[in-house]
């Protein structure tokens, strides 16, 4: 497929664009960023990049992103700031809104001015739209919540509801993603091989992860599969405690797990964004149940082996 690309240049979407390139699909790359790689396949002509901000709604409507937009039988919109990296100040939360809603509402609305609009829309939402819990359980058939990320998601999943008629869409929460370079494990990679690492907050808070991999490989069979659309939970099949998921990474790691992370301190780095971490929530998908889809890391400790474990060359 010929594929326009979203967002896509972060720590998702470098894992992404690899496997998207070894299916063997035309990519068109869109970021602010300039610095975006990938240089063997650029060469080969399977790899387009265009340094444009996705945010920018004139930038849509004129070449040549509108001509690019033109050609992909295919989008994939993962367009967003980090959701728990920075205190939520009223300036980073506006951060967090515009850097989805306005890339989501500008890349439909010049779709919606495509005479052949794109066969498939994939917009990413996060778990985050369930609110957080203690000791709720989450489908997609649950009610959102009643945060601040879980109404930021609700909108950003209505902006991508408002898409051509033509056009099917699907929508993947996603939970916390497990790769060895950047998101949270990424964070706690250097603190666990230490000797320091442990559990934050009281531990008992929910976890519903996916490895990078099979988060990669959903959005690829989501894509090529027209017999999937609507809402799906980018989760693997069991969610596990806070606890336990430092006690396994420890394990995996050879490393104590002992030391816990108190959450006055992530409250005091993060502000209002520490309810990510310190909150959570008990996630499952019945869609991908459903689809038949198969993880490729659905053990958490499967998957945390994988990556930890250098990949060799």
């Amino acid at each position: 497929m010929r594929l326009l690309l979203v967002g896509c240049s972060g720590f998702v979407g470098r894992e992404l664009v690899l496997h998207l390139l070894a299916a063997g699909h035309q990519l068109i790359l869109v970021s602010r960023k300039s610095a975006f790689g990938f240089d063997q396949a650029r060469q080969t002509g399977q790899l387009r990049c265009l340094q444009i901000n996705p945010a920018d709604q004139e930038s849509w409507l004129n070449d040549p992103l509108l001509s690019a937009l033109a050609e992909a039988e295919g989008v994939v919109n993962l367009a967003g700031e980090p959701i728990a990296e920075q205190r939520w100040t009223p300036d980073h939360c506006q951060k967090l809104e515009s850097s989805r809603l306005d890339t989501t509402r500008a890349l439909v609305q010049a779709m919606g001015q495509l005479k052949v609009p794109p066969r498939v829309l994939l917009n990413a939402s996060a778990v985050g739209y369930y609110g957080t819990s203690p000791d709720g359980y989450f489908t997609e058939k649950s009610p959102c919540g009643d945060d601040f990320l879980a109404h930021l998601c609700e909108r950003w999943e209505a902006a991508a509801a408002a898409k051509p008629a033509a056009t099917r869409l699907v929508v993947v929460r996603i939970g916390i993603v497990l790769g060895p370079d950047g998101g949270a494990l990424g964070k706690m990679l250097p603190v666990f091989r230490l000797g320091f690492g442990g559990p934050v907050g009281s531990g008992r808070q929910w976890m519903s992860w996916i490895h990078r991999t099979d988060l990669c490989q959903l959005i690829s069979k989501a894509l090529e599969d027209r017999s999937w659309s609507g809402v799906v939970n980018g989760v693997a099949p069991k969610s596990v405690s806070m606890a336990l998921f430092a006690a396994t990474l420890g394990k995996v790691l050879g490393r104590p797990s002992l030391l816990p992370v108190p959450g006055s301190i992530l409250k005091l780095l993060l502000g209002d964004g520490a309810r990510v971490v310190l909150e959570g929530q008990h996630v499952a998908s019945e869609r991908l149940s459903e689809l038949g889809f198969s993880f490729q890391y659905p053990d958490l400790e499967q998957a945390l082996f994988a990556a930890t474990t250098p990949t060799p060359h």
